[in-house]
Order: C-alpha cells, then sequence, then structure tokens
C-alpha cells in the first residue's frame, strides 16, 4: 500500500484522534499532516501563508470548518491555474443533497457521510485508505502538471 501523506482537513479533535487511530490499527503507515480549518488545508495544498505546499496520495475533507469551510475549499481549488493532482474525499455529517450535488460539482472525487459508530467510522477509514492508497491508480506525473481531464 502506498504511503504517502494523507492532509486531513478536519477541526473536531475527535475525529482527527479517530482518524489516526483507525489508521494505525490497520497498519497504514501514511503520515497525516492535519488542517484545522479551510484555509491552512488550502494554504497546505498551494503552499502559500508559511505552509510548505504539500502533494498527499489523499485529501480528506471535512465540510463544516471554521475560517472557510469544505466548499470553499473545493472552489478556491476549481479556480487555482493549476490543478491539485490528489483526490479530494469529502468526509462530514451531512446528508443534504445539495452539498453532495455541490462538492461534486465542485469537483470532489467522493463524498462520504461519517458514520456515528465508532466500529463503523474505524471500518470506513480502512475502506478509504485501502481504495485510495492502494487500489486507484494515482494522476500520472507529467512533466508540465496533471493531464487535462
Amino acid at each position: 500500500m502506498a504511503t504517502g501523506e494523507i492532509l486531513l482537513i478536519e477541526d473536531n479533535e475527535d475525529d482527527v484522534l479517530l482518524t489516526k487511530r483507525a489508521l494505525r490499527k490497520h497498519h497504514i503507515k501514511s503520515k497525516v499532516v492535519v488542517a484545522c480549518n479551510g484555509k491552512e488545508g488550502l494554504d497546505y495544498l498551494l503552499g502559500k501563508n508559511g505552509k510548505q505546499k504539500l502533494s498527499p496520495m489523499l485529501t480528506l475533507l471535512d465540510l463544516n470548518l471554521p475560517i472557510m469551510g469544505g466548499l470553499d475549499v473545493l472552489e478556491a481549488l476549481q479556480r487555482y491555474e493549476q490543478p491539485i493532482n490528489c483526490p479530494i474525499i469529502v468526509l462530514t455529517t451531512s446528508d443534504n443533497e445539495e452539498d453532495i450535488a455541490s462538492c461534486y460539482r465542485l469537483g470532489a472525487h467522493s463524498y462520504v457521510q461519517k458514520p456515528m459508530d465508532l466500529t463503523q467510522f474505524m471500518e470506513l477509514i480502512r475502506y478509504l485508505a485501502i481504495y485510495w492508497l492502494a487500489l486507484n491508480k494515482p494522476y500520472p506525473v507529467v512533466e508540465g502538471g496533471a493531464p487535462d481531464i
């Protein structure tokens, strides 16, 4: 399984701890970089405001974030002149159809509702990691940026 970085854009400390715990439990050795609000996550993805630019294998994005919400992050990434070459998975408690449609329209690669049950949450993180880090083939690295899709 790939072991690149995972960017977790999440303000809930319990969800951060549970996500890290689930990854460890399932022997997923990826480094987890945590951004506690949407602006900080965007800064990591774009390498702005003193943040070193990350090229994570996977970004997990909550919708309900302080300072800049998840939808605003997706919208800002869509306006950015260079594509971000990593899957962005919206991981949120919302099952609102407008949120789901907006996320996909703004370029999210997947939309997953967080389960309230601890065991189900741990399994969900395992499934996401297996799919996105082991089974999914990432964008190929090409000179001059990502391919047009």
